[in-house]
């Protein structure tokens, strides 16, 4: 009895051990997620408030008021920032943006107003 409930064992043993390999093989193998590169964005500062409606007058005033900053893509898209301080002097202004766009949040590397 004794041998035979440890020959049971030792063969759960061995293939708890042959999944464990075969499951870190797997995990080994899974790509891992790439870093979002840096683009150039075209488009206006608002706020969450006023949002696609661009008026540069509204936009300091929601802001002052705490709204958040936002940017708004040639399409009227709007797009949450998640860097508010890189676009506080720029409210309702047409601008071009260096930044990375990852799950539908802009990170700002940079700012500045776009040419007339």
């Amino acid at each position: 009895m004794k041998k035979v409930l440890s020959s049971v064992l030792l063969v759960g043993l061995l293939f708890s051990m042959a999944a464990a390999k075969s499951n870190a093989k797997k995990e080994a193998k899974a790509p891992a997620a790439t870093a979002p590169k840096a683009q150039d964005f075209d488009g206006w500062v608002s706020d969450e408030k006023c949002g696609a409606k661009i008026d540069a007058e509204c936009s300091k005033k929601c802001q002052a008021a705490g709204a958040k900053m936002v940017f708004v893509n040639p399409e009227r898209a709007v797009i949450p920032v998640s860097n508010q301080e890189t676009l506080k002097n720029f409210a309702g202004q047409h601008v071009n943006i260096k930044g990375k766009l990852e799950n539908g949040i802009l990170t700002v590397d940079s700012v500045k107003p776009a040419a007339k």
